[in-house]
């Protein structure tokens, strides 16, 4: 009976040891299923990672600039290079050696953030962006399991496909066509090789490329370590503390260190004096009590800080803002450009400011043992601050999930008063450029300018050139420049944003659409790419006039899609649809100007209600939304009706709703509201 199982023993045991080691792997080597002998191309921060074989060379690069910008950032105890953009574009120098290979094989060291899921926590499709100009692919290159969201450096396998290019069969990695276009110095787009498409907030520490099979298989380095214990966050999201009234919410005025402070009153004009704290040295602090917000092992996540400050006519050109945050509960450190801090102007009044952070754990910077948010700095002066709030954005399923902490605190106090522009006009009929004209026409917009519209009514327009333009492109975009900032700097927060389109409704293209698509947007403290839904396109119903539709984006930022120097959203239209005229409209949130919109002649008029009516004995009730205050009843006996008319009653408000009452005579009488 021994010797039955003996030999069973002895094979599982050999099968054993053939086995692959299994993720999860540490972050600080090379995963040890990697294949020594294999060509890879690879990088690492501070070149940490040496290569495990003389077939691996350091030749790759990853790209900062544009929308791809990268930025140092430490965290889990380890360097890294955060995407403080839309993109993480990598260049490979030796980029031919992949001419031949139908998959790439790409490895990461990447940091178990919520970077690596999408907006509601759920795994999603990672793209890589191949080939060159015009001719460009975006396979997906795999997911992640959200258990990647663990807090952790973790080593990350992703298999992208390398497809051929349409125009001459070859790779689209590894090869150049005769038609590139663009910055295609390392066989890709902008200057890379591959680029992994709208990752913000990615984290990296290493990148690199092989031939498939050459780091192993993705079921064996995609294992994820269980993050570390923690209690939930908490149903918060705000604390403060009120220097001039002595009132304070969980947050505390420190007062030792670099970061020791003077109190002082009466600060301010004569009619508006105030205590307030100054800096003795270059920083201010706060601590959060209680843990309050949560505790550093809680998920970082986007802070806004708003400050009301003294802006001293002795103080012009002193700045001062946000410095250094925790980014994890290690004692890593980032911090906050310097070129985002405020610059006094000397107004002589109080003032209040925000500004937005984003991936802030709560360790804080030199606030032990309190948790903390971000430390104030000062440049050449000690400006008097009267009162800090401090906010967390909550995600997910918590239940203050989606709100601003601080909405009424904006990043730019100028947005409430007159000193930005919030009209903006482009009619090529009446040949007017008011801070708006045609964009640059080239690359994927190439546009034309024609006379268009009905006979009697031609006028000078824009269209997409679609096949008009150079091969190679679709050319379905409209871009249209905002010049002279005309609605005020691209540094304000977003603005909510009127559009107003005038188009030839062209019979030959009826069904064709178009619609404001692709803009930025700071969201969450990141500053990316915003799509609005396809819902919103406006179709063409071949009414042979001109006629104008409405838009409205909530939260734009002029950075502009491919056209500087400002611009708003970018348009895509399916066919050759003429503008005439184009306005913007910025709708302020705040001062004078609050909830104006300059456009709101062009937007469409709500459609009426539908018609609640009742019978009672020998009396008719018709009743419909109060709300609609500029509709009227009408009456009918036949339908088709030959002739309407208006009905005599007066209606009467009954809670929120409009009502008529008339008495029934004999026959058939039909109703109908009209604005």
């Amino acid at each position: 009976m021994k010797r039955r199982f003996l030999l069973p023993l002895l094979c599982l045991l050999a099968f054993a040891a053939r086995l692959p080691a299994q993720g999860p792997f540490p972050p600080e080597a090379w995963p040890p299923v990697v294949n020594s002998n294999a060509v890879v191309h690879f990088f690492s921060v501070g070149e940490a990672l040496p290569p495990v074989g003389e077939t691996w060379t350091p030749v790759l690069r990853v790209l900062s600039g544009g929308d791809q910008v990268t930025e140092p950032f430490t965290i889990g105890g380890l360097d890294g290079l955060k995407v403080t953009g839309s993109y993480l574009n990598v260049a490979d120098s030796e980029f031919a050696e992949w001419a031949d290979e139908e998959v790439i094989d790409v490895l990461m060291l990447v940091y178990g953030d919520g970077a690596l899921l999408n907006s509601a926590g759920a795994p999603r499709n990672f793209n890589f962006l191949t080939g060159i100009l015009p001719e460009l692919a975006a396979p997906v290159g795999g997911s992640l399991p959200v258990e990647a969201k663990n807090s952790k450096w973790n080593w990350v396998l992703f298999r992208v496909p390398n497809g051929l290019r349409g125009s001459d069969g070859q790779r689209l990695v590894g090869t150049v066509p005769e038609n590139a276009q663009g910055d295609f110095s390392a066989g890709g787009v902008n200057g890379g090789t591959l680029r992994l498409e709208q990752v913000p907030n990615l984290i990296v520490r290493a990148v690199a490329f092989g031939p498939l099979g050459a780091f192993g298989e993705p079921e064996v380095i995609n294992v994820f370590a269980a993050p570390d214990a923690c209690d939930p966050e908490p149903p918060t999201n705000l604390v403060f503390h009120d220097v001039s009234t002595g009132a304070a919410h969980q947050l505390e005025l420190l007062n030792n260190g670099d970061q020791t402070v003077t109190i002082e009153d009466n600060v301010g004009p004569g009619d508006d004096r105030r205590r307030a704290a100054r800096p003795v040295g270059s920083f201010m602090n706060f601590g959060i009590s209680s843990n309050f917000l949560g505790r550093p092992c809680n998920d970082p996540r986007t802070m806004k800080i708003c400050i009301t400050y003294y802006d001293d006519p002795a103080l012009v050109d002193v700045g001062f803002g946000p410095e250094a945050y925790a980014t994890d509960a290690l004692g890593g450190v980032a911090f906050v450009p310097a070129a985002q801090r405020e610059k006094l102007r000397g107004t002589g009044r109080w003032q209040r400011r925000s500004w937005t952070i984003p991936a802030v754990n709560l360790f804080g910077v030199n606030t032990a043992p309190l948790t903390g948010g971000p430390r104030l700095a000062f440049e050449g002066g000690a400006v008097a601050i009267a009162r800090v709030d401090l906010g967390v954005f909550r995600t997910g399923t918590h239940p203050l999930a989606g709100q601003d902490p601080l909405p009424d605190c904006f990043a730019d106090p100028n947005i409430c008063t007159d000193a930005y522009g919030s009209f903006a006009e482009m009619d090529l009929a009446a040949g007017k450029l008011d801070g708006l004209e045609p964009g640059s026409s080239g690359g994927d917009q190439a546009m034309l300018q024609a006379e268009a519209g009905p006979p009697g009514d031609l006028r000078m327009a824009i269209r997409p050139a679609f096949d008009d333009g150079p091969a190679g492109f679709t050319h379905n975009y409209l871009n249209f420049a905002i010049t002279g900032e005309k609605l005020g700097p691209t540094s304000q927060p977003n603005a909510r944003l009127a559009i107003c389109v005038t188009y030839y409704d062209d019979p030959e293209l009826v069904g064709t659409t178009f619609r404001p698509e692709v803009y930025f947007s700071e969201r969450n403290g990141v500053l990316g790419l915003a799509f609005t839904p396809g819902s919103i396109a406006v179709p063409l119903e071949g009414t042979g006039v001109w006629r104008d539709a409405y838009f409205e984006i909530p939260d734009m930022k002029f950075n502009g899609v491919n056209q500087g120097p400002q611009a708003a959203a970018r348009f895509v239209l399916s066919g050759k649809i003429f503008f005439s005229r184009v306005r913007y409209a910025v709708i302020r949130p705040c001062g004078p100007n609050a909830g104006v919109n300059q456009l709101e002649a062009c937007k469409p008029p709500p459609e009426a209600p539908m018609l609640a009516i009742t019978r009672t004995g020998g009396a008719v009730r018709i009743a419909w939304p109060a709300s609609y205050t500029d509709f009227a009843l009408r009456q009918s006996a036949t339908l088709p009706a030959a002739n309407w008319e208006a009905v005599g009653t007066a209606p009467v408000v009954e809670g929120d709703q409009n009502v008529v009452t008339v008495q029934a005579g004999p026959g058939t009488l039909y109703f109908q509201l009209v604005r």
